[in-house]
């Protein structure tokens, strides 16, 4: 059990980006992309997640947002593996089920070391603020190979784009709190191969 906070940067000539992740925080978050709706998002996986995030981007919005928040992606899933470590002691699997008021989505993860993404999810809307809706899976698909992780995200019901995407946020935050929290009993690795 080690300090869990990691700090990744990277710079391209579409994004800078520079996050730090502190995986055993309180929920504090200061984010900043550029597209208002997809910070609000952030705010709300680092609140339920009870993760400390800071998230700096300056992206090309004047060519639209897929690079910001397909790039963001990449960045928060480098900094997830790189503060989950070994993962020694950890539960490996998290789920949540989250509803909110319409939505109610099932989030599943599972921190093996081999990426798979599994997304089901229809946005009634094309755009929620500034934020293009077909990205939120770009988003997560960039999640899931940067941290190697197994992600399955399924909306069991929902009408309004709004609540959708943002159960889905809070889900995903709330099954890595308990994928990445410590149970006694795993002494190493949760794992038969005696690694992951």
């Amino acid at each position: 059990m080690g300090n869990r906070v990691s700090e990744v940067k990277r710079k391209t000539k579409e994004t800078d980006i520079s996050i730090r992740l502190d995986l055993d925080g309180t929920g504090k978050s200061s984010i900043s992309t550029g597209i208002g709706f997809f910070d609000h998002m952030l705010e709300g996986f680092s609140k339920h997640g009870f993760f400390d995030l800071d998230c700096k981007v300056n992206g090309d919005l004047n060519v639209d947002g897929h690079h910001t928040v397909e790039d963001t992606g990449i960045v928060l899933g480098k900094a997830i593996a790189e503060a989950v470590g070994d993962k020694k002691g950890i539960r490996r699997y998290g789920y949540f089920i989250l509803p909110m008021d319409d939505a109610l989505i099932l989030c599943a993860i599972d921190l093996c070391g081999r990426p798979y993404f599994n997304f089901e999810c229809e946005f009634p809307t094309e755009k929620v603020g500034d934020l293009e809706t077909e990205l939120v899976r770009e988003f997560f698909y960039a999640i899931s190979y940067s941290a190697s992780v197994n992600l399955h995200v399924k909306m069991l019901a929902g009408v309004n784009t709004h609540h959708i995407i943002e159960a889905t946020f809070k889900a995903f935050g709330k099954a890595l709190d308990v994928a990445t929290s410590y149970d006694e009993r795993v002494t190493d690795v949760l794992s038969t191969k005696g690694a992951l």
